[in-house]
C-alpha cells in the first residue's frame, strides 16, 4: 500500500507465493508502475539479507506506514521517514493513506468465524 497499490490486487493462494493478477483496464503505464514497486520492494528485502536492516525493523514489516507514521515527533526506524512514507515518485504526488498498520489477515485466514445464518435456515419446512 506504500507504493499505491491496495491490497486486493494480490493475493497468497500458497503459502510463500504472491500471485499477481492485473485487470484488463489496467493501462502499461500502471503496469509498469506495479513493476516498479515489485522492482524497489525487491531491493528493500535485499537490504534485510544483506543486514542493513534488521528482520524486526524494516519498511516491509512494518508496511503499510500512516500519516500517524509520518508525524510521529522521534523516529526510532532504521530507515528513512521518506522511505517509509514516500518510497515512489508515484507516492510523493499521489499517496494513499492507509488509515491503521499492518493488520493480522493470517490470523483471520486460520481461525474462521462465520457469521452466516445456520445452513437449516434455507431449507423449506
Amino acid at each position: 500500500m506504500d507504493y499505491g497499490f491496495h491490497a486486493p490486487t494480490m493475493s497468497f493462494p500458497v503459502a510463500g507465493t504472491l500471485m499477481i493478477e492485473p485487470t484488463e483496464s489496467e493501462n502499461l503505464t500502471e503496469l509498469d508502475r506495479f513493476c516498479d514497486a515489485m522492482i524497489a520492494i525487491r531491493h528493500e528485502a535485499s537490504k534485510v539479507e544483506s543486514g542493513e536492516w534488521t528482520l524486526q525493523d524494516n519498511p516491509l514489516v512494518n508496511a503499510p506506514h500512516t500519516q500517524v507514521d509520518l508525524m510521529e515527533t522521534e523516529w526510532t526506524h532504521t530507515y528513512s521517514r521518506e522511505l517509509a512514507c514516500f518510497p515512489s515518485e508515484f507516492s510523493k504526488g499521489a499517496k494513499y493513506w492507509p488509515t491503521v498498520n499492518r493488520v493480522d489477515n493470517v490470523f483471520g485466514d486460520r481461525n474462521l468465524i462465520c457469521s452466516c445464518p445456520s445452513i437449516d435456515s434455507y431449507i423449506d419446512k
